[in-house]
């Protein structure tokens, strides 16, 4: 972000607004990106332990606490601090935990049960839309 904000800088000196602008819609794009990979990478946490939760029946407070801190992660990543209201709007944030699943699902198969099954039998185990539906309101009702 050091060469646009220098790119910025020199645009604004030499009285070029409409680079300036640009510049501008370019950093706001990549910000947005980084929150929305953060964002993303608390889902998977969360779809991991929901995940484990579900094929083996049971929790842990490990599990649970991972949960809380995911959730909390996940609200406050994707809350936008000055202008209000959130990156990720509720399709959105729908979209992005069905893209997160495959590497949750992935994960918590070397996890669960100590790692004995594969991610295609760790699949059949539980079910995705529920899980995922489960994700979205405990974000939901943590927000």
């Amino acid at each position: 972000m050091s060469d646009e904000l220098d790119a910025l800088r020199q645009a604004m000196l030499t009285g070029n607004y409409a680079e300036a602008l640009a510049l501008i819609d370019e950093m706001d794009e990549m910000s947005r990106d980084d929150k929305i990979n953060k964002t993303e990478s608390y889902m998977r946490v969360l779809l991991v332990h929901l995940i484990k939760q579900a094929a083996e029946k049971r929790s842990t407070r490990s599990w649970e606490a991972s949960i809380r801190e995911a959730l909390a992660s996940i609200v406050s990543t994707n809350k936008r601090r000055k202008s209000g209201g959130r990156y990720l709007d509720d399709d959105a944030l729908r979209e992005s935990l069905g893209e997160a699943w495959p590497r949750a699902l992935d994960r918590a198969s070397m996890e669960a049960f100590e790692g004995i099954y594969t991610t295609d039998q760790l699949a059949v185990m539980v079910n995705r839309e529920a899980l995922l539906e489960q994700a979205f309101q405990q974000i939901k009702d943590a927000s």
